[in-house]
């Protein structure tokens, strides 16, 4: 009987430790678990952490590049840029030596005309000691050996072309005497103010300034232009150059407007097609 009772006590115990011992273990294998999953959440962390480097170094990179090819563009385009200044300025050259060439044939038939016509000024006039009513040969007349040239009368300033003005003006202005030069240009537009080259004239005294880094002065200068020779075709340059001129003064806002007037204004213009390219500079920045 006593050795039932012991039988029976030790199998309440066993089966009153299965539950605990089952829960320990779930416990364990619960813990288990728990640190694989954070292991694999460290993992998770260093791999973002490495992938997320690799992004910022591709992103550098991808920067830099574009940063390169920006300033390749903006380069190529300032070249592109000054071969188009160039060829306007070589193709002004080429208008005013045609104008020159055309102003001496001029200047050499007036004086051709002139030589032809002094033998008979010479002879209406009479050479001193000739009778006035003697015909020519007879004797009584004064024997000379050529006929006199006619002269200025005394006191009297030379005469100057207006184009011989204006070659003086802008020869000034490419040997880099932008002082003398702006001199010449107001004496011709002063002299000459209906004269077909009086706006290119005030446009040059616009450039002379500008080079000469009176930017203030240049914008009121290339004002002119547009104020007073409204229809000439050195408006649209004018405007080109107002905007050009605020750019140097960081004034982009007084810049952009002068190119956008000049692009609406004058859209043919070969000036146009620099000021859009201005524009998309100036909108980059």
């Amino acid at each position: 009987m006593k050795q039932s009772a012991l039988t029976v006590a030790a199998v309440l115990v066993l089966v009153g430790a299965s539950p605990v011992a089952a829960a320990d273990k779930a416990h364990q294998q619960l813990m288990a678990e728990i640190r694989m999953l954070q292991e694999q959440q460290q993992q998770l962390q260093q791999m973002m952490g490495a992938l997320a480097e690799t992004l910022k170094t591709v992103s550098t990179k991808v920067d830099d590049q574009t940063a390169t090819n920006r300033k390749a563009f903006a380069d190529q385009k300032l070249q592109i840029d000054n071969v188009a200044e160039g060829v306007r300025v070589l193709r002004e050259k080429a208008d005013d030596a045609n104008v020159r060439l055309s102003t001496v044939s001029q200047e050499l038939e007036a004086v051709r005309q002139a030589m032809s016509s002094m033998p008979a000024a010479g002879a209406a006039a009479g050479a001193p000691g000739q009778d006035p009513a003697a015909p020519a040969g007879e004797p009584g007349a004064a024997s000379t050996g050529a006929a006199a040239v006619p002269t200025a009368p005394p006191g009297a300033p030379p005469f100057v072309s207006p184009q011989r003005m204006y070659d003086n003006a802008y020869s000034d202005y490419m040997a880099g005497q932008y002082d003398i030069a702006i001199q010449g240009f107001n004496a011709y537009i002063a002299s000459f103010p209906k004269s077909d080259k009086a706006d290119d004239a005030q446009l040059n005294i616009g450039n002379s300034l500008y080079a000469a880094g009176k930017y203030g002065e240049a914008i009121a200068a290339f004002q002119k232009v547009i104020s007073n020779y409204p229809q000439a075709d050195s408006v649209p340059v004018a405007h080109y150059k107002m905007g050009v001129t605020y750019e140097a003064l960081k004034q982009v806002d007084l810049a952009r407007k002068s190119f956008e007037t000049l692009t609406q204004k004058y859209p043919a213009a070969p000036e146009a097609i620099l000021a859009k390219q201005r524009l998309d500079a100036l909108n980059r920045k």
